[in-house]
């Protein structure tokens, strides 16, 4: 929770004795609330005073990293409970449980699935994040078992396991993986060696219930861990996703430090149905990380389509470049179909396009990320939006016909649009799935 200018001013010595370079301290205050200039330029500020701004202003979340490398994960530092508010930042990291009594061939095959869970969805690469072994055995196996994961997959790690001796061989082989430990609790605490290890990685802080996680928190600052994630025993559905709720709501609203992290799930459930109701109400409610069991393709790629669309600016839609198109083999005499640069719009026109065989020229409007119905209601799609787009990309250069393919749903407009365009101008499907059909009919 940010702090504000008249909130800090409260902090302040109030000499307004213009030294730190302002001319007043509510000058400074509003300058500091806005981090244009740092605490310590001011010089009578007292250390209690000092203290209390310095907390203040730090993320109500804190910013977290598992992994390395261009699969980082990067967790937390959200500002806002609602996406609305503003935009959710780091997505919620989904992975994948792996327990350390899979035969070598099952443990491979399950890796390659994991790591082809990667698609692309209105031009982004949506992908999972990260792989949890968990040890049920003895610590030489779950060494080998981890090592051998290590070695195939470049996705994140996170080690289920209290075996201090396994940790440190992991963390002393792969320190600079950065992994996730899980879990520090009340009963191993006072050992230290998880604390010890800790100091190197992310751990998961787990507690029975939310009501005992503050003093764990704070014990493990204390201790020097300030890379935490959160988390409580498995429970029901609708009380995990109140737990979750609450983190998000004291750390936003009341800034209470202790529930400042990211936090983390683990879906165990064997009936399919219920285990992905768990996953989607997590990532939506507030989860920074989940892990599951099932790796099926059509299971997950819902999933990631869920979390992208969550995890959008709904400010900022998703765009493509508004410019032509050249889709397949064009010429002159290929066709041209007009649309907007919402990037679901764009694609789906693209590959319907694409499904045809036919080769055409997409001309993509700047409509600013509006759907056609949308822009066409807001003004952004009209005859001027799309003769501008035309002129400035220079369609005639780029064909000998004078034919545009306009959506069926702004059909009105293509009497005005013919008028000022000077091309004639034919309504093609309303649907895009008529796409095929359509340019088959048009080129008899």
């Amino acid at each position: 929770m940010a702090i504000s200018g008249l909130d800090i001013y409260k902090h302040l010595p109030k000499t307004n004795c213009r030294e730190c370079g302002f001319p007043t301290c509510l000058a400074f205050a509003m300058q500091l609330a806005k981090r244009a200039v740092a605490l310590d330029k001011c010089p009578y500020i007292l250390a209690e005073a000092k203290n209390i701004l310095e907390s203040a202003s730090l993320p109500p979340i804190r910013l977290v990293s598992i992994g390395e490398g261009e699969n980082i994960l990067e967790l937390g530092n959200e500002t806002v409970m609602f996406r609305h508010e503003e935009k959710f930042f780091h997505p919620t990291g989904i992975g994948f449980l792996i327990e350390d009594n899979l035969q070598e061939n099952e443990l491979i095959e399950r890796i390659k699935k994991i790591n082809n869970l990667k698609f692309e969805r209105v031009g982004q690469e949506i992908k999972v994040n990260l792989i949890a072994i968990r040890q049920t055995g003895s610590a030489d196996n779950f060494i080998k078992i981890v090592n051998k994961v290590a070695s195939l997959t470049n996705l994140a790690i996170c080690l289920i396991s209290q075996d201090t001796k396994a940790l440190k061989t992991y963390l002393q082989n792969y320190k600079e993986k950065r992994p996730l430990i899980y879990a520090l609790t009340k009963d191993n605490f006072d050992n230290n060696s998880l604390v010890v290890l800790g100091a190197n990685s992310v751990i998961v802080v787990l507690a029975k219930s939310i009501a005992e996680l503050p003093d764990l928190t704070v014990r493990a600052n204390n201790a020097g861990l300030s890379d935490l994630l959160l988390a409580t025993e498995e429970t029901s559905l609708t009380k995990k996703i109140f737990e979750l709720t609450q983190f998000r709501r004291l750390a936003l609203k009341k800034n209470f430090r202790p529930f400042s992290f990211p936090t983390i799930v683990i879906v165990e459930e064997d009936e399919l149905f219920k285990e992905v109701n768990r996953v989607v109400s997590y990532i939506a409610k507030y989860a920074s990380v989940v892990i599951l069991k099932s790796i099926e393709p059509e299971i997950i790629l819902p999933i990631l389509t869920l979390r992208q669309n969550i995890y959008t600016d709904p400010q900022r839609p998703l765009q493509v470049e508004p410019k032509i198109y050249p889709v397949g083999q064009v010429n002159k005499d290929s066709p041209v179909l007009i649309t907007t640069n919402f990037s679901l719009t764009y694609y789906t026109v693209l590959s319907e396009v694409e499904a045809s065989k036919t080769p055409c020229f997409i001309v993509s409007v700047d409509t600013e990320g509006m759907s056609v119905l949308t822009a066409w209601a807001a003004e952004k799609f009209n005859s001027e939006k799309i003769v501008e787009a035309l002129k400035k990309n220079n369609l005639e250069e780029r064909i000998t016909h004078k034919r545009l393919i306009i959506p069926g749903y702004v059909a009105v407009m293509s009497g005005d649009l013919e008028e000022k365009s000077g091309y004639q101008i034919i309504v093609g499907p309303r649907e895009s799935a008529g796409i095929p059909s359509f340019l088959k009919n048009l080129s008899r």
